[in-house]
């Protein structure tokens, strides 16, 4: 082998790069994991906390929780520690942690203590790692301790290890994401010992819990579990830090599992262990449901059963898919040979002799087909079945009629009618009658009422025309045989005519879904309107769907209800605060989600390859089940639907813009030629003024002479002032500017600034505020001074007389210079507008002002500097306008003497 081709094959795993960069968008997470509680923690978490903030480290405690432990208590002092949201619930104050709070602080690393937490309703998340998942998110270290029976896939053993059932769990991808994972370890009997010391729970607290959880059985199996999960975690870190590093392994191949679920309690049960087996592999992981077309749309308690388990397997960090097909097995198959499946999990519940032998499961003809795949069967004997499931498992239909009714009467009438025909005539084949009762009941009501069918008319027939008659008594051998065909051929033919009404009433079903969105593609197709696109997608998902459809668009930098059916104009606090989530984060929000779920509304944003456009709210007229996966389908495929719409609206409303556009530039580039109109009236004024002086001379007056000459001045220095900013912006457009990149004492510049405008505006006030120590820039001094200096002429054109205010700090490595006003401010809608060339908004008096170039000229300086610059409206402040400029803090020069 060559050396390039060695050197290849050393290269690092392409999707380990990729995951370690998405990685370094994020917070860093690292979590203190425990057997159980009073292992200590929370304490080690603390500990070195308190190492990080006498390091200079910006360490915070968002929440900690100290049980009455002093040692724990101690440690807390010294740190910074953020105050706790009250909430009233059940008729008594709570406190919990703060998140927006902690979001507005923003520290390097925040302390946040029991990951597995369910937070007070009408929070905005229901669960503390969600709350954690969004400081993550948000760049923000966190670290936090969690016990290892709460972790969502280890749930169901530690329940059946210790008899306890564990209520609150944390996904297993939180820890699977962490950075970092810290076993806090002690000995069973070390635990024990503290506990009956008091330095885990109060005495009584403690007496219970050492009758019940705390017993060296039930410690010793939680601790094997935290070892276990941590080695895996450490054996994870030393492969992804292999393939980064492109060393050489041997580590494991690849792995990629499948499991299957139905409507059965043990697939809960394959769904836990599937993702167990997939952290101890550290492989990917998929769960499908496969179903029979026809069988999709079964009873209600079903469908609840199987998209509960899919959700479970989305909270666990798997992948869900719906499979359909005739041939489950094959079509299962097929999908892992696709996906590139390497082992397939499945469950098998104990089943009769009889059920084995009339019928062979989906896991056995798995089994059997398998050639190319690892196989894993998770056994049901230990799993308990409800009668009720058993029953519901038989798609029968719950109304008298179909069940018993029905069934009864038909074979009723088979008896009489056979009455009759015997009477008069010698029929051999009698049972054809009761064979028509069977297949009315099957075309009418559907399978099961041709079974109940088919059993009566097997008892009927035998009562009433096999001799000995009215007695279940049957003389003849082959009357026996007959009788035992019958029955057969009755069930056979009921089921499958069954069946078959059964297809059809799906592919009816799914015929109407069809024809519903192909009407409203068509209606679409015909409204360019957004607001018509908006109204008809809502009456159309309300007739489709029922309950309350809302649809919320973006103007002005806000959410506001569009289209509504039933019209409604406002939506509450909690529903607004959901619908903004959906939009910024492109994920669904409000009811049966995890922000805000107990919002009536379910808020998703309708987002196509220009990000989110739009959020559509939903409000079911049944909160107590989710929308059935029908629903579900048709739902998301109106969503797409009306999201591609906007979509088209708004760029049809781009285009019409981006035309207005190109024709006000034309008009501008006319203005800009004719703009010598505006020279006149200061020339107008020099002129006459010099004139008068000329030809009066010593006659006029001295405080006549004196105005004339301030007069000559002003004009001077405002046709100056004017001719500059064009040449300005001349510059900045051409890319002729030449920036410096000299050490800029930004105090020194500010002072000048100001006294400059001072000395032009004499009447016109502005106070400076300057912090001590303030870093140096790079950057051009007469630059940064022409941009403060429209900055100054700006606020006093649109502030009024009421003066203005420069502060100038360092702020997080940055410089920052603001100037503020006190006048009317700017629209939310216009921040970013009154930077556009000859943009000009409206004074006090409502007149316009100046020839809107001031402020495009000093965004281009800025910029052409390394800074940015903003603006700030009454939404953010009370009153007036701010404008920021950052810029990058330089170290100080090696000679003072050399900034400028």
């Amino acid at each position: 082998m060559s050396k390039p081709e060695r050197q290849n094959e050393r290269r690092p795993d392409p999707d380990a790069l990729l995951a370690l960069a998405g990685k370094e968008k994020r917070g860093k997470l690292k979590v203190f994991l425990g057997a159980a509680p009073g292992v200590g923690k929370t304490y080690a978490m603390l500990q070195n906390a308190k190492r990080l903030k006498q390091d200079g480290i910006d360490v915070v405690i968002g929440l900690v929780e100290t049980h009455g432990r002093t040692e724990t208590a101690a440690l807390i002092e010294g740190l910074e520690i953020l105050p706790r949201r009250r909430v009233s619930y059940k008729d008594r104050i709570i406190e919990e942690f703060d998140i927006d709070g902690a979001l507005a602080r923003r520290p390097k690393l925040i302390v946040v203590d029991e990951l597995a937490h369910t937070n007070a309703p009408e929070s905005r998340h229901p669960k503390r790692w969600q709350d954690v998942e969004e400081l993550l998110d948000a760049g923000i270290d966190v670290w936090t301790a969690l016990n290892i029976q709460h972790l969502e896939s280890l749930a169901d053993v530690v329940s059946s290890v210790t008899s306890v059932a564990v209520r609150e769990t944390v996904p297993d991808k939180v820890l699977q994401e962490a950075e970092d994972v810290v076993l806090v370890d002690i000995t069973p009997a070390e635990l024990i010992e503290r506990l009956k010391e008091g330095k885990v729970y109060l005495p009584e607290t403690a007496r219970r819990a050492s009758q019940n959880f705390f017993t060296p059985r039930n410690l010793t199996a939680l601790r094997e579990l935290a070892l276990r999960r941590t080695a895996d975690r450490v054996d994870d870190q030393m492969v992804d830090y292999l393939r980064q590093s492109a060393i050489e392994g041997p580590w494991r191949t690849s792995e990629r599992l499948l499991a299957c679920i139905g409507p059965d309690p043990l697939s809960e049960l394959v769904v836990r262990t599937t993702s167990r087996l997939a952290t101890s592999l550290n492989a990917s992981w998929l769960v499908i449901h496969a179903t029979r077309p026809g069988e999709e749309e079964g009873d209600s308690d079903r469908i609840k059963r199987i998209d509960d388990t899919l959700r479970l397997a989305e909270r666990l960090g798997g992948e869900t898919q719906r499979l359909t097909g005739r041939d489950l097995a094959n079509e299962v198959l097929r999908f892992a040979r696709r996906e590139n499946i390497t082992q397939i999990v499945l469950g098998r519940s104990g089943a009769g002799t009889f059920k084995r032998l009339m019928h062979r499961s989906l896991t056995d003809e798995i089994v059997r087909s398998a050639t190319d795949v690892g196989i894993h069967i998770v056994c049901g004997e230990n799993v308990k079945i409800p009668l009720r499931h058993r029953l519901l498992r038989w798609p029968m239909r719950s109304d008298l009629l179909s069940g018993v009714v029905a069934p009864v009467v038909s074979v009723a009438l088979a008896v009489g009618v056979g009455e009759i025909i015997s009477h008069w005539f010698k029929l051999p084949n009698l049972e054809m009658i009761f064979l028509t009762a069977v297949l009315f009941c099957a075309v009418r009501f559907g399978l099961w009422s041709a079974v109940a069918s088919s059993l009566l008319s097997f008892l009927a027939y035998n009562f009433f025309f096999i001799p000995p008659i009215y007695t279940f008594t049957i003389a003849e051998p082959n009357e026996l045989f007959a009788l035992i065909i019958f029955l057969v051929v009755a069930i056979f033919t009921g089921s499958l005519a069954g069946r078959v009404r059964d297809q059809s009433e799906t592919v009816y079903k799914r015929a109407q879904a069809t024809q519903s969105l192909y009407e409203f593609s068509r209606k679409l197709s015909g409204t360019g309107n957004l607001d018509d696109v908006l109204w008809a997608a809502a009456a159309h998902m309300h007739k489709t769907l029922g309950g309350r459809i809302v649809l919320l668009i973006p103007k002005d930098g806000e959410l506001q209800v569009s289209a509504a059916w039933p019209p409604t104009d406002e939506l509450s606090a909690g529903e607004a605060v959901a619908a903004r989530w959906a939009f910024d984060k492109g994920e669904a929000a409000g009811w049966l989600t995890g922000t805000l779920p107990n919002v009536r509304f379910q808020f998703r944003p309708l987002a196509t390859s220009r990000g989110a456009l739009a959020v559509c709210g939903v409000d079911p007229e049944d909160h107590t089940h989710p929308l059935s996966a029908e629903d579900e389908r048709t739902l998301t495929s109106l969503l797409e639907q009306t999201a591609i719409a906007i979509d088209r609206s708004l760029l049809v409303g781009e285009a019409v813009k981006a035309a207005a556009l190109e024709q006000n530039e034309a008009l501008r580039s006319t203005l800009l030629s004719s703009l010598s109109h505006d020279l006149r009236t200061p020339l107008a004024s020099i002129t006459g003024a010099v004139t008068s002086l000329r030809q009066l001379g010593d006659k006029m007056p001295p405080n006549d002479r004196q105005d004339l000459l301030a007069s000559i001045e002003e004009e001077s220095g405002r046709l100056t002032r004017f001719v500059g900013n064009l040449l300005d912006m001349s510059r900045i457009e051409s890319g002729a500017i030449k920036v410096k990149r000299d050490w800029v004492d930004v105090a020194d510049v500010v002072r000048a600034a100001v006294e400059r405008a001072q000395k032009i505006f004499p009447n016109w006030s502005v106070s400076v505020s300057i912090a001590p120590n303030l870093p140096f820039i790079r950057g051009d001094a007469s630059l940064l001074a022409q941009v403060l200096f429209n900055l100054l002429d700006n606020a006093r054109k649109y502030g009024g007389d009421t003066g203005a205010s420069v502060h100038a700090r360092a702020e997080d490595r940055e410089v920052v210079v603001s100037v503020t006003d006190e006048g009317v401010g700017v629209k939310p809608g216009d921040l970013e507008r009154i930077f556009e060339k000859f943009y000009r908004g409206g004074r006090a008096d409502g007149r316009k002002a100046g020839t809107g170039l001031g402020l495009s000229i000093a965004r281009g300086l800025t910029e052409a500097m390394g800074g940015t610059i903003a603006a700030q409206s009454p939404a953010v402040r009370r009153r007036g306008t701010r404008v920021l400029m950052r810029f990058p803090a330089a170290e100080t020069p090696p000679d003072p003497e050399v900034a400028v």
